[in-house]
């Protein structure tokens, strides 16, 4: 047997960070097992639908690596089948035509509320004759679903689930428009894809025991199914905005890398031992079900951040490079060009030691990008004290006449810091300032020699202007 999975997202809004866990799971389990991993995109919902929300999901799963083995399938383009399937169960005494007017449910809802018992169907039309069909009515299909026992799910995650047959009712498969229902569609669609296994959030799993029912009325055997337990905020509640971002393009423009999500989701309800950090190669051949926990994992974007850091540091610098131009070109204050780009390269290896994000390695090197005068942040407009200035003057002189390059630059300044009576660091950090309008960057000397003694002397001399 082929192990076969899929992710099937409905394009009524934006990928949620749940969701795109979900893919992931369904790719990692599939690849394990020497499998394929397929997309279906539910959009029989007319109303919610929309072809740009389709398009942001393509997007954020291509961005995380989790794009599937084929071309996805269109859930609105196989209705005629769906209602194929339908017709057949129909003929084969498994479904009924149901010509209950909007009227007659709508007092069979109130009556059970009335009664304070759930509101399910009382199956008046299962078995009663077509021919006393009020004219005018469209039926909708109902299942004739079993009554006595029970339906028994074996899940690969959450154990043994049952529910009384009693509890259930006949549920519609196709409307009175035609239209198919949600349980009868994915049935129908995953029993064609040739789905093996079913891995999905736990807030289905009410689905399944009628999804179950189906498909024992087509006579098709069941996939197996997983049902991996939800992402919740901090606070146990369910995961929204007020928690932080929640869809994954808005983790991307927050500068965390996809690999980086990725590790996170992975290890937020699933465990491997102590293993913590771990590529896509390495998840692949050692998931499996078995390590999913059955409690609703907690999203900690404090430790998200951790995480990316530390993919941050293991990325390759070219790459990084790229990230960073990308979202410096973007801000109107800064100027991106050859000679920036060199520069940036140059110091990746020290700015994305203290970094945790993108956005906060691009704000690290946002200095480089500027041109003299620098904005100056607050603690480093404070080290620019007329005695200080008086200092960066005199520094900028010996500056002027020594070699650039990172040895020459560090002994210079030790020699000034050992003549002025100072430590090396009341010298480097106001020329730090002067240099980057910051206090905070990759080693001085460093700095220096990437700068160059041309816009380092320049930088050091509009630090001092007016004053």
């Amino acid at each position: 047997m082929t192990v076969r999975t899929r992710f099937a997202p409905s394009p009524t809004g934006l990928l949620h960070i749940g969701s795109a866990r979900t893919a992931l799971f369904n790719l990692l389990f599939s690849r394990h097992h020497g499998g394929e991993y397929l997309l279906r995109i539910e959009d029989t919902d007319r109303q919610r639908s929309t072809e740009a929300n389709t398009a942001v999901i393509l997007d954020a799963l291509d961005w995380l690596g989790l794009s599937p083995d084929q071309p996805p399938v269109f859930q609105s383009t196989r209705e005629a089948r769906h209602a194929e399937a339908a017709q057949a169960l129909v003929e084969a005494g498994r479904a009924y035509r149901a010509y209950d007017t909007p009227e007659e449910l709508a007092a069979m809802r109130e009556q059970a509320r009335a009664e304070k018992r759930p509101p399910r169907y009382d199956g008046r039309w299962r078995d009663r004759p077509e021919a006393e069909a009020p004219p005018g009515i469209r039926p909708a299909i109902r299942l004739r679903a079993p009554r006595e026992g029970e339906t028994v799910v074996e899940d690969l995650v959450q154990g043994t689930v049952r529910v009384a047959n009693a509890e259930m009712d006949d549920l519609i498969i196709l409307r009175s428009d035609g239209t198919p229902t949600y349980l009868h569609a994915v049935v129908v669609d995953d029993h064609d894809m040739g789905i093996t296994h079913v891995i999905r959030g736990d807030d289905h799993l009410t689905n399944t025991f009628r999804q179950v029912q189906i498909y024992r009325a087509l006579g098709w055997e069941p996939p197996a199914f997983a049902h991996i337990p939800l992402i919740h905020g901090a606070d146990g509640a369910k995961l929204s905005k007020r928690h932080g971002a929640v869809s994954v393009l808005e983790f991307r423009d927050a500068g965390f890398l996809p690999e980086a999500v990725c590790n996170y989701l992975l290890r937020l309800g699933w465990g491997h031992g102590d293993a913590e950090i771990l590529d896509r190669d390495e998840a692949i051949r050692l998931f499996d079900l078995g390590g999913v926990g059955r409690a609703a994992s907690r999203m900690d974007y404090a430790k998200l951040t951790h995480l990316n850091g530390v993919h941050l540091r293991r990325t390759d610098d070219d790459r990084l490079t790229g990230e960073v131009l990308t979202r410096l070109a973007a801000r109107p204050d800064l100027r991106v060009g050859d000679t920036v780009q060199a520069r940036i390269r140059a110091l990746m290896p020290f700015l994305k030691e203290r970094a945790g994000t993108l956005v906060q390695l691009a704000d690290a090197a946002a200095f480089l990008a500027r041109q003299p005068p620098l904005p100056f942040d607050d603690k480093a407009a404070s080290l620019l004290t007329p005695e200080n200035r008086t200092r960066l003057r005199e520094l900028g002189a010996v500056l002027a006449e020594t070699a650039f390059s990172r040895t020459s630059v560090h002994a210079a300044l030790s020699a000034f810091a050992e003549r002025s009576g100072l430590k090396l660091g009341q010298v480097a950090q106001p020329l730090r300032a002067a240099l980057t309008g910051s206090t905070a960057s990759p080693p001085i000397d460093v700095t220096l020699e990437v700068l160059g003694r041309e816009e380092s002397l320049n930088r050091i001399a509009a630090a001092n202007a007016g004053n």
